[in-house]
């Protein structure tokens, strides 16, 4: 078992690097040299009194002042100023949908001196995340923890510190000391700072998040956005405004948007739930950001929406440091909290509130409705969510991958030898030995008993017992969650009243219409959610 269980955690590690470089743009992969500092084009390019214009089809950024014109395209090291190449000073980024060049260039063309401020070297400065992020750099765990607050020093101690930064570059490779980049922006929770980094051939954000007494609070560290992201064509933006909301109080308090249609009111609303992993409140992988779409396409309808940025991303390291972190504190207690914001939310109908889960936030629903002691929720919306155990529903996905590359005439090997570990993985899970009294020695993922506390339950088992009103999406091009868990849905849920099915023959996991055969590899390319499954779901809504 325990030489099982050395290969299982060098796997882990190894998707982990996968999960985090897959979406990385080609460009991105191939950034500055170490020490190159870059700028947000639009940011320096307002300083300069410079117009910005973004051309999605060509993928180019025009610049233009006065008589002379430059265009960018991301990727590439030489801009078109006037009509003749001119060499970039490195390779033009697009993170996050912001196109970065390096600092200073933009002043060099068009002729007006750097604007003080534009390096991002955290080194010179005396902002406390830049002071935080050059003791993690040094592994100096102790300096570092003056410029924390108490609770993420007690969630990463001194002696964790010292050796994370050099954990992190022996899996991805060595960091520079500079940033490439550093970003700013407030939430209704935190100050997040965020430094853009290429550890070896891959390309990381590093976000610190700082709280109301300047305090590092927590941070997260994941893959730069593929960027790319169009904005669907039922965006409308007359139809509707947004505003920043938190959701819950003290150490874990969310930060969300409220998107609202134009009017009085009062309005139907919909609480969006994360699927599994740390997702923003847009839900963004790759170049898409369905949870975006599904808030402009229902505000659109006369909905409103609720979308936040998920615990497992806006409290990262706090909750790592949880070892009885369970599915109830990851997405169902936060699910609840914003049901019960709506409801005391001017022009929301407070008898009108739903729950849309997406992927695991689905798997979760039945334990959402549970916590809704109060009744608060008239309907809930499955949108592609498992309706089998979470380790079968694994092995399900693995197998539906292989057969899918297969079918593709790809190479198989890679994909078989993931499956086999994945497989491994939730028979250890599902193994009846096992239990979160019991669990197996040196479990692989982490926390082990986010496992093994849920292991028996079964989405439909519940919700067979429930009365809640519910509508089951899902795309049959899913290869994550596949149409025999939409069929268990159908088979346990049919002669139960109020419940409705529904499937789309090309829609993916991300909800989007796609004319191949869906392996993941799509998630790439710009996206968005279906018109079809909003309609549906607008449909369904003023029907109650």
């Amino acid at each position: 078992m325990k030489k099982n269980s050395k290969k299982l955690r060098k796997f882990a590690a190894a998707s982990l690097a996968l999960a985090l470089s897959v979406p990385a743009a080609s460009a991105a992969a191939e950034s500055s040299k170490a020490g190159t500092a870059y700028a947000p084009v639009r940011e320096a390019a307002s300083k300069l009194g410079v117009e910005v214009r973004w051309d999605q089809a060509a993928r180019t950024v025009t610049l233009v002042k006065g008589g002379q014109t430059l265009v960018l395209t991301p990727g590439k090291a030489q801009g078109v100023f006037n009509g003749k190449a001119v060499n970039v000073g490195g390779p033009v980024q697009l993170v996050s949908g912001k196109t970065l060049v390096p600092a200073g260039f933009l002043s060099g063309i068009f002729g007006q001196p750097a604007t003080p401020g534009e390096s991002s070297n955290p080194g010179a400065s005396q902002d406390t995340a830049d002071l935080f992020l050059k003791e993690l750099q040094a592994g100096n765990g102790a300096k570092a923890a003056e410029y924390m607050s108490p609770a993420f020093q007690k969630a990463l101690p001194v002696q964790a510190i010292n050796g994370l930064w050099s954990n992190y570059e022996q899996l991805y490779g060595k960091a520079p000391s500079k940033p490439s980049a550093r970003t700013e922006q407030t939430n209704a929770v935190y100050r997040n700072v965020s430094y853009l980094l290429q550890w070896g051939q891959m390309p990381v954000n590093v976000t610190l998040r700082l709280n109301g007494e300047g305090r590092v609070d927590d941070m997260y560290i994941g893959p730069v956005s593929s960027g790319g992201y169009q904005k669907p064509a039922y965006d409308n933006p007359a139809a509707y405004t947004e505003q920043e909301v938190r959701i819950g109080e003290g150490q874990w308090a969310l930060p969300a948007t409220l998107t609202l249609p134009q009017g009085e009111g009062p309005f139907p609303a919909v609480v969006l739930v994360h699927g599994s992993g740390p997702h923003d409140r847009d839900s963004s992988m790759g170049a898409a950001k369905p949870f975006r779409d599904l808030a402009v396409g229902l505000a659109a309808k006369g909905i409103a929406v609720l979308r936040y940025d998920k615990v497992t991303y806006e409290h990262t390291f706090k909750v790592a440091a949880d070892p009885k972190f369970t599915l109830k504190k990851e997405t169902v207690d936060d699910a609840v909290t914003a049901v019960k914001l709506l409801k005391q939310t001017p022009k929301i109908d407070p008898g009108r509130i739903f729950v849309a889960g997406h992927s695991q936030g689905g798997f979760a629903m039945p334990l959402i409705l549970d916590a809704d002691q109060s009744k608060d929720i008239a309907g809930a919306i499955v949108l592609s969510g498992p309706s089998l155990k979470f380790a079968d529903t694994l092995i399900e996905q693995q197998q539906e991958l292989v057969a899918r590359v297969k079918k593709l005439g790809q190479d198989p090997a890679p994909y078989e030898q993931q499956a086999a570990a994945w497989t491994q993985i939730a028979r250890l899970v599902n193994d009846p030995q096992y239990t979160v009294d019991h669990m197996p020695e040196n479990f692989p993922l982490s926390p082990a008993y986010w496992w093994f506390e849920q292991k028996n339950y079964k989405p439909v088992d519940l919700a067979v017992k429930q009365q809640t009103p519910m509508l089951v999406l899902q795309g049959e091009n899913d290869w994550q969650v596949t149409m025999n868990q939409f069929n268990e849905w159908k088979k346990a849920l049919q002669g139960r009243s109020g419940v409705e099915f529904k499937s789309y023959p090309k829609m993916n996991h991300l909800l989007a219409e796609y004319d191949g055969i869906s392996i993941g590899a799509e998630y790439a390319m710009p996206s968005n959610v279906s018109s079809a499954l909003i309609s549906d779901i607008a449909a369904w809504i003023r029907k109650k």
